[in-house]
């Protein structure tokens, strides 16, 4: 056996797990994408809040807003395993799911706000890094550039479960740009992607072991540079994009223009003090819909158990 491939126990497991998830989005797949996020929605309300990942939850909220009450945090953490079942539930639509007409938006399902900085981006001729964060249905930044005309790619986490990281692939690979797969030499792909003049998707609000700190809530957590790495190489634009989710199964996606990213003596792009200003649009953007982030990230878990 390769000392790579994990023993049987493990792999059977895998394989009986992707089934059920298979059969499922099979299932889902036969419902209206409506139907199915509320379907999502319902058995995620009402299993996660039994979680051990729950109680994590409650206790990142503790400390992002140690002003609200226990039932307001409750609240929020409601929502979010609203958010994440509802999104469950759309994944199996993700080719169905943008529906997008500038001409008509009342007959849409996609409102799209500052829609000129994607078409800045795609008609300047330079590769730009576009960040995001896991709100509402982030899977649909990767969609909205390839609707607009984007050439683009996407870094993106596969799951151990070899099974479930095919299921997953293949899903988003009908409707994305180029997917790379976070790794070692995954700053290799990046730097092609770049040279090669695409727009480049980053989700930047997971912590980072030896990271540079920023301040995220009040509080220092470690963060990834790697998009800010890439910006002070490449000189090239950074923009936010996020959706919002809005009632009756519709969102609204919204791209910010490129940051003015801070700068050192040497009139570098300073990493650090970049990857602030990006973790403070973030904040912002949670702020604003705090029960469609996913808040059970162990953004502060250097900060020891049970911070």
């Amino acid at each position: 056996m390769n000392e790579h491939t994990p023993p049987w126990p493990t792999r059977l497991r895998d394989g009986l797990l992707s089934a059920g998830v298979w059969t499922i989005m099979r299932l889902l797949r036969l419902q209206p994408p409506q139907f199915s996020a509320w379907v999502g929605s319902f058995w995620a309300r009402a299993i996660g809040r039994h979680t051990r990942v729950h109680k994590a939850a409650l206790r990142n909220l503790r400390l992002a807003y140690p002003e609200k009450s226990d039932a307001e945090r409750e609240a929020i953490a409601i929502g979010m395993w609203d958010n994440l079942g509802r999104m469950a539930g759309e994944f199996v639509h993700l080719d169905r799911i943008w529906q997008y007409n500038m001409w008509e938006p009342a007959k849409s399902r996609i409102e799209v706000s500052g829609g000129s900085n994607f078409v800045a981006m795609r008609i300047d001729g330079k590769p730009a890094l576009v960040f995001t964060a896991h709100l509402a249905n982030w899977e649909l930044p990767a969609i909205a550039a390839a609707a607009q005309g984007l050439d683009s790619a996407v870094l993106f986490r596969a799951p151990d479960n070899t099974f479930l990281a095919d299921l997953l692939f293949a899903a988003r690979s009908k409707v994305m740009g180029n997917l790379v797969a976070a790794s070692h030499v995954a700053v290799f792909e990046l730097a092609t992607v770049l040279d090669q003049g695409k727009h480049l998707g980053i989700l930047v609000d997971q912590s980072r072991p030896g990271g540079p700190m920023v301040d995220f809530f009040g509080h220092p957590c470690p963060v990834n540079p790697t998009i800010a790495r890439l910006a002070r190489l490449y000189e090239c634009p950074v923009h936010g994009v996020r959706v919002i989710r809005l009632p009756g199964g519709r969102f609204r996606i919204q791209c910010t223009p490129p940051l003015n990213l801070p700068r050192d003596a040497g009139g570098k792009i300073d990493v650090n003090g970049s990857m602030q200003m990006i973790t403070s649009v973030v904040e912002g953007w949670i702020r604003e819909h705090p029960e469609q982030w996913t808040w059970f990230y162990r953004r502060w878990r250097h900060l020891g158990a049970g911070y």
